[in-house]
């Protein structure tokens, strides 16, 4: 399995859709607080439909829990700053993919931390970003693709 975690994460219909793509890709998602909503919002449970009880979702309250939780597991930070392209990267099972708040990204400290896990999708100059959902979606998928994961 590929891993999704979510940095701060602070837009319900995202994560909810976040984790609906999760739960059919047969994946885990780690939430990385503090978040922007509360997990009983409405609207995130709305996102996820009925697939929300399904998810394997694991909370951790700060990014030093998650960093504790993470420790020398495999992680790619999925950022615009990335050195190479996320569909260059060899991934395999168990690898942690890691995305930013929709608002302030993945910190820098981070991102100089493991600057050649830091991956980027490619855009045109005429966008800023990506959805974060429509992010995750692409990348986990092409990820399981790679790693030879759709068939377990």
């Amino acid at each position: 399995m590929i891993e999704v975690a979510l940095y701060q994460p602070t837009i319900p219909p995202n994560t909810g859709n976040i984790g609906r793509h999760v739960v059919g890709m047969g994946s885990r998602l780690h939430l990385i607080g503090p978040l922007g909503f509360d997990l009983d919002e409405k609207s995130l449970r709305r996102a996820g439909l009925d697939y929300w009880e399904h998810l394997d979702v694991m909370h951790h309250e700060s990014p030093e829990d998650f960093l504790e939780w993470l420790g020398d597991k495999r992680i790619w930070l999925i950022t615009k700053f990335g050195q190479q392209r996320y569909d260059q990267v060899e991934y395999q099972d168990g690898d942690i993919l890691l995305f930013g708040s929709e608002i302030s990204g993945l910190p820098d400290d981070w991102r100089e931390k493991w600057t050649s896990q830091c991956c980027y999708i490619p855009m045109s100059d005429k966008i800023r970003s990506y959805n974060l959902s429509n992010a995750v979606a692409l990348v986990l998928g092409f990820g399981y693709h790679k790693a030879g994961l759709y068939d377990q």
